[in-house]
């Protein structure tokens, strides 16, 4: 988030997270399109989805205050504007919260012996001894702390301007955390909120399928590939692997 972004910076944002997407779904197949090629498909404006209904979910894992940390985050991160909901209605928070009850978040699937290298050249990958959940926990703690000396009110309090404000100052680190470092807790946070705007509705994010319905995709099916392998626009409206339909 540069401390001169746009007032309507989501377009870029998501942008800039899926140019990859096509490549590497294609790629993967085996088909032998070139980014070239795909760079050159004409590319069509998202339909404005409508916003989901709000959800009645309760966290596990979050307290009140992180919850409330979270989905203020979250609303930032990717907000809500003429392109249709942002990650807050689209469930992101409550892909996190249930993030945070499967083995991923404890790092039961990383390696976490030592030695531990905070300060670890960023091609080494992650080199800390925090966990997932260990990494949200300390680090709201610490932002809500930050918040309370700096302005005398928790990040959830804040309005939008100043939520914008304290973030840039996690991102770049001027924003000092004792326990965790505070990039590390945001690189997470934007991670987690990009994949619970994305994610297929079962995992709880994506609600409505509005993150799909913005990119163009059309859903989880089983005969996609048929369509892009015949080079024509897919027919059908986005869906998830439950059958949802937008």
């Amino acid at each position: 988030m540069p401390e001169h972004a746009p007032d309507n910076p989501r377009r870029d944002f998501l942008r800039k997270t899926l140019t990859l997407i096509p490549v590497v779904t294609v790629a993967s197949t085996g088909l032998g399109f070139g980014a070239g090629q795909l760079s050159a498909a004409p590319v069509r404006e998202p339909r404005v989805p409508a916003t989901p209904p709000p959800s009645q979910y309760q966290p596990t894992f979050f307290t009140a205050e992180e919850w409330a940390f979270l989905q203020a985050a979250v609303s930032r991160i990717i907000p809500a504007d003429d392109l249709g909901p942002g990650a807050l209605e689209a469930g992101a928070a409550e892909f996190i919260d249930r993030q945070m009850n499967t083995p991923y978040a404890t790092g039961a699937q990383w390696y976490m012996q030592g030695p531990f290298k905070a300060d670890a050249a960023p091609e080494l990958g992650y080199q800390l001894q925090l966990s997932p959940q260990q990494i949200y926990r300390l680090g709201i703690a610490a932002a809500q702390a930050w918040c309370k000396t700096t302005t005398g009110k928790t990040f959830d309090a804040q309005d939008s301007a100043t939520r914008d404000h304290v973030l840039r100052k996690i991102e770049s680190g001027e924003a000092v955390f004792e326990q965790v470092p505070a990039k590390v807790f945001f690189s997470l946070l934007v991670q987690n909120t990009r994949e619970g705007f994305f994610c297929d509705p079962i995992h709880g994010g994506n609600r409505g399928m509005v993150g799909w319905t913005q990119i163009g995709f059309p859903g989880a099916r089983a005969d996609f590939m048929d369509w892009v392998e015949r080079n024509e626009p897919y027919p059908f409206p986005a869906v998830s692997i439950r059958g949802e339909r937008a």
